[in-house]
């Protein structure tokens, strides 16, 4: 890797390499596609197919059916009808005579909601088409645990710029009228606090001084690595009750998106179709180069809060415990609502969900994770950050940021979940 014309760094060996078991009640993490339409899969009452469409095409023009295909999409017609009767009653188990499976699948998943999917969020998959977890994603997670970390704990790390400092500046912008909703994610981070956290360091290789522009080549973060997970692939096992159970099981569930009335009363909001993965069980490697994490010297004088692996994982955890303690307090507040436009809010089981004092849990990853997961929006006065909400989101007035909240309905309908909660154990 190259820091200047003159000056090479080479990549040093790992100083530090743990395997790591990441297990899940449920999570979803977004694919490039963020949403499909009806006629890039098929769903059937209890199973929801993604065809190889290549292979799909193909496989109809062989039988002289492909313009009627065509013209099914064209049309916004069910091709149910038209895939049994090209490939009959049990077209999902189609070959082609070279064997390929028309509907793999790997690419199914099982359909936990009895009503018709008009738009689907998918997961992401690799090449094969199966189902893992970035190491970008579980990156990017441990980046914000360590950046809430770095500020609740400033007086100990030296750390600029204040919280107290962070808020008078987002108030700046807010004023302004310099929060627009493209800004959502960015403007509280980067050229708040971010940049000076991650990479506004000085570089010593071999004892010399590197000149370097801040940027990546001085990226804290360079001295982390996260390698992709295992494939998501499912499996039986059985619990200590002596119960079987389907580990990475790939579901289609209907996700509840909910706030509140004025007097607490549980407010639906809408529905969401998304593929996810119920019991979670693979592994990934954390490793930590700490050789290449002497070369960074901050032009503050922050202190970097780790050395070691074990460091990184109490810096994740204690952030978990931040959130866990944000959403303990959410839904007890949270009413039932048996008759909301049809739904039955009840969360009891959300509610016993975060009954434990300590949270179980390392980090939370993926989608539905909200701005408790994704900002060091938790360090930040209630009132600013229901500005910011209303400036960068929908507008809701009166009432604490974040407003919503999601949860997964189980395959018997009842609001049983809550996505993205992800443990960590060193192998």
């Amino acid at each position: 890797m190259i820091i200047s014309p003159n000056t090479a760094i080479q990549k040093t060996t790992v100083s530090q390499s743990r395997k790591i078991q990441l297990t899940s009640p449920i999570l979803h993490i977004g694919s490039e596609v963020s949403r499909l339409n009806p006629f890039e899969y098929v769903q059937t009452g209890s199973r929801v197919y993604f065809p190889d469409r290549e292979i799909l095409a193909k496989a109809l023009q062989q039988r002289g059916r492909l313009q009627n295909y065509i013209a099914a999409i064209e049309n916004r017609d069910d091709i149910t009808q038209l895939l049994e009767d090209s490939f009959g009653d049990s077209w999902w188990n189609t070959k082609t005579g070279n064997g390929e499976a028309i509907f793999p699948k790997i690419t199914s998943s099982r359909k936990w909601t009895e009503q018709k999917i008009t738009e689907l969020r998918p997961m992401i998959r690799n090449g094969m088409g199966q189902l893992y977890i970035p190491g970008s994603s579980i990156k990017g997670a441990i980046r914000t645990a360590i950046a809430y970390y770095l500020l609740k704990h400033r007086d100990e790390y030296k750390v600029t710029p204040k919280v107290s400092e962070i808020e008078e500046k987002l108030r700046e912008k807010l004023n302004q009228g310099d929060v627009s909703h493209s800004q959502k994610k960015k403007f509280l981070d980067d050229e708040l606090f971010m940049d000076n956290l991650f990479t506004n360091f000085s570089l010593t290789y071999q004892d010399k001084k590197v000149p370097a522009k801040i940027g990546p080549n001085t990226d804290l973060m360079r001295a982390i690595e996260v390698t992709d997970s295992q494939p998501l692939l499912e499996d039986k096992t059985v619990n200590k009750r002596g119960k079987e159970v389907t580990l990475n099981l790939p579901v289609v569930a209907e996700v509840i998106v909910s706030s509140r009335f004025d007097n607490y009363t549980a407010k639906y909001r809408a529905s969401i179709y998304t593929e996810m993965v119920r019991n979670v069980q693979t592994e990934f490697t954390l490793s930590l180069d700490t050789e290449m994490l002497s070369w960074f010297h901050h032009r503050q004088d922050m202190k970097i809060p780790f050395q070691t692996i074990d460091d990184l994982i109490k810096i994740c955890s204690e952030f978990a415990q931040e959130q866990w303690d944000a959403e303990y307090d959410y839904w007890q507040n949270i009413k039932n609502n048996q008759n909301a436009q049809g739904k039955n809010l009840n969360f009891s089981d959300i509610r016993s969900f975060y009954e434990l004092e300590k949270c179980p849990f390392t980090l939370r990853l993926g989608w539905g994770t909200g701005m408790n997961g994704t900002t060091i929006d938790l360090l930040l006065e209630e009132e600013l950050k229901a500005q910011i909400r209303d400036a960068a989101g929908i507008k809701a007035p009166q009432f604490e940021a974040p407003k919503s909240r999601r949860s997964v309905m189980s395959a018997n309908g009842e609001i049983k979940y809550v996505p993205g909660w992800a443990k960590f154990k060193l192998c």
